[in-house]
C-alpha cells in the first residue's frame, strides 16, 4: 500500500507520450510520473522511487523530485504568499504547500519562514502543514533508553531550554545548561536520552553521557592534531564559541579531555595552545 505524501518504490507499468504510470495499488491504480520526472532509461517493470502527493488539480501524481519534508516530518519553510484560505509555503515541489488560518499560532507573513509539521488532512484528503504541531508529538509511548542516540528538530525556545520533537513523534528538553553551539527554532541535530522522567518527561544532551564523550573527544583531538603538525592554538582558556567551532562540543567536556589527554602525557598544554606528544 503506497504512502501519500511519501516516498515509495513504485513499479512502471505503462510508457506513454507525456510520462509512463507507475502502480499505485488497487486504492489508487496507475499514478502518472510525467515524462520531465523520468529517470533516463527507465523501462517497464522497473522499480523508481517516486514522492507521491496532489497536483494543482488536486489529481494524485508521482515525481522524482523531493520534496523539503514529508508527512509526518518537520521543517522550517518560506512563505511564499497568504490568500483568504491560508499560507503557501515553498517545499520544494510545483504545488506549494498549505498552511490553513486555523493551523497557524500565529499569522504568516509572506518572505518568512516557519517551522511547520507536514499531515493528511482527513476532512480534505490535502498534505497540509500546521505550526500548532504539539497535538501531533506524544501519540504513542516513548520507547527510548537512557544514552539512546536520536534526531531531534528544536520547535520552541522556553525559558528551561529549548523543546525540540524527537524523531518527529515526541517531546523533548535541551535545558540551556545542556546546550552549546548556534541553536535556534528549526535546527535538526542528533542528541542523546538523558533521563525519561516518572511523567515521562524527556531530557536531552548533545553529547554522549558519561565517560563515552570523554573518549570520543579525545579520539578527535589527536586525530586533529596528527592532520594539524602536532599543534592547535586552543586551551583550556579559550572561549566556548573557539571550541565549539573546532570540536562542536562544551568547554567543560574539552577541558575534561584535554585534562585526561595531559595526565596521560599524550599532549603538553602551554600558552599558546596544545601539543602532540609524539
Amino acid at each position: 500500500m503506497i504512502k501519500i505524501g511519501q516516498l515509495n518504490t513504485l513499479t512502471v507499468v505503462k510508457e506513454v507520450d507525456f510520462g509512463v504510470f507507475v502502480d499505485g495499488g488497487e486504492d489508487y491504480g496507475n499514478i502518472l510520473l510525467p515524462k520531465r520526472y523520468v529517470p533516463k532509461g527507465t523501462r517497464l517493470g522497473d522499480e523508481i522511487e517516486v514522492f507521491i502527493y496532489f497536483d494543482s488539480q488536486d489529481e494524485i501524481i508521482a515525481t522524482t523530485e523531493k520534496p523539503l519534508a514529508s508527512v509526518g516530518q518537520f521543517a522550517k519553510l518560506n512563505c511564499i504568499s497568504t490568500t483568504p484560505v491560508g499560507a503557501f509555503l515553498n517545499w520544494g515541489l510545483p504545488k506549494d504547500l498549505l498552511v490553513p488560518f486555523s493551523e497557524q499560532r500565529m499569522k504568516m507573513q509572506e518572505n518568512h519562514s516557519y517551522l511547520v509539521y507536514l499531515y493528511m488532512d482527513n476532512a480534505s484528503g490535502r498534505i497540509v502543514g500546521t505550526t500548532k504541531f504539539n497535538k501531533f508529538l506524544d501519540k504513542t509511548p516513548a520507547r527510548y533508553k537512557v544514552g539512546e542516540q536520536v534526531h531531534v528538530t528544536v520547535v520552541e525556545q522556553t525559558d528551561l531550554g529549548y523543546k525540540c520533537a524527537i524523531n518527529d513523534a515526541h517531546s523533548g528538553l535541551i535545558f540551556k545548561t545542556e546546550a552549546f553551539g548556534k541553536i535556534f527554532v528549526g535546527k535538526s541535530l542528533k542528541a542523546f536520552v538523558k533521563q525519561i522522567r516518572e511523567d515521562g518527561k524527556i531530557d536531552l544532551s548533545l553529547q554522549k553521557l558519561g565517560k563515552g564523550k570523554v573518549d570520543d573527544l579525545a579520539d578527535k583531538v589527536i586525530r586533529s592534531l596528527e592532520l594539524k603538525d602536532g599543534f592547535l592554538p586552543v586551551t583550556d582558556k579559550s572561549s566556548p564559541t573557539e571550541i565549539f567551532e573546532i570540536f562542536r562540543t562544551s568547554k567543560a567536556t574539552f577541558k575534561k579531555t584535554i585534562g585526561s589527554l595531559y595526565k596521560e602525557r599524550r599532549i603538553r598544554i602551554e600558552k599558546d595552545g596544545i601539543y602532540l606528544i609524539k
